[in-house]
């Protein structure tokens, strides 16, 4: 989705975000503690959540905090919807989103053995 957001847009973002490595001359203000966020909410570490989530605070105002934790509750709801349904996330033989999990090497994932590889 970020991809084709990203082309849609005409708006340079580095995927490499994904994997902690904020650019600072992004595009996307407060994208390292934005990036930080997201992070401390997918580790489900409280601690390291309340110290993200006051860094941005701090820095971006309560209204971005605010954005970010809706974004990221509803991508929560979407996971959780998809996995009860039995929904697969992508078709596998998708060459548009194998390079993306290429890219970003997220078969290096223990979760990754429920996926194959289809290149």
């Amino acid at each position: 989705m970020l991809r084709v957001s990203m082309n849609e847009t005409g708006r340079e973002v580095d995927m490499q975000v994904i994997n902690g490595r904020a650019d600072t001359d992004s595009e996307v203000e407060f994208a390292t503690e934005l990036a930080a966020f997201a992070e401390a909410v997918a580790s489900q570490d409280e601690a390291k959540l309340d110290s993200a989530r006051q860094v941005l605070r701090d820095t971006a105002g309560s209204a971005v905090l605010v954005d970010a934790a809706g974004v990221a509750g509803n991508f929560q709801r979407m996971v959780r919807i998809a996995d009860s349904m039995g929904i697969p996330v992508d078709s596998m033989d998708n060459e548009i989103s194998n390079h993306v999990r290429e890219e970003l090497d997220l078969y290096r994932f223990r979760s990754a053995e429920n996926s194959m590889r289809s290149v």
